[in-house]
């Protein structure tokens, strides 16, 4: 049987770009085990720290496991379930007709599709800051990771 867990993920960005940081909460229903974590880079772009959310939780699963991920950015869940098929049967570029635009955050986008390969992902979208809790937690991670780069 192949563990089930629940991967809440937020990033954060003060400017885009700017100091960053993400956060994820991991949780395990059937036994109510919880780690949580977060990080950060002093240049960055929010859509860089909503990807590195997603990696960094899914980088902490050891084996196959069937995984919820529950996320607010539209940008992520999109490019996960859209996007990312087509950039790979097009050799991971934008458009199949020249001149093609190179694709932003390739090596992000490429690291999420070998970890998800390795697990079973139903994507969930919630509304940000709209008092979904483990949002607001995850989002709290990001936002104090993000202060540790300002000012440097």
């Amino acid at each position: 049987m192949i563990p089930e867990v629940i991967l809440y993920t937020d990033g954060a960005c003060s400017g885009n770009p700017g100091p960053g940081g993400w956060g994820f909460i991991l949780r395990h229903p059937k036994s109510g085990k919880e780690i949580e974590r977060s990080g950060g880079e002093a240049a960055t772009t929010n859509n860089r720290m909503e990807m590195l959310a997603v990696i960094e939780g899914l980088k902490t699963l050891t084996r196959p496991t069937s995984v919820e991920l529950i996320s607010d950015s539209k940008y992520v869940l999109q490019g996960l379930e859209e996007w990312m098929p087509r950039w790979k049967a097009n050799g991971w570029k934008r458009k199949t007709r020249e001149p093609s635009s190179p694709l932003k955050n390739i090596e992000l986008w490429q690291e999420l599709d070998r970890l998800l390969s390795q697990h079973q992902i139903k994507f969930t979208h919630v509304k940000g800051h709209a008092g979904h809790p483990e949002n607001e937690r995850c989002d709290k991670l990001a936002a104090n990771a993000a202060k540790q780069f300002r000012h440097r």
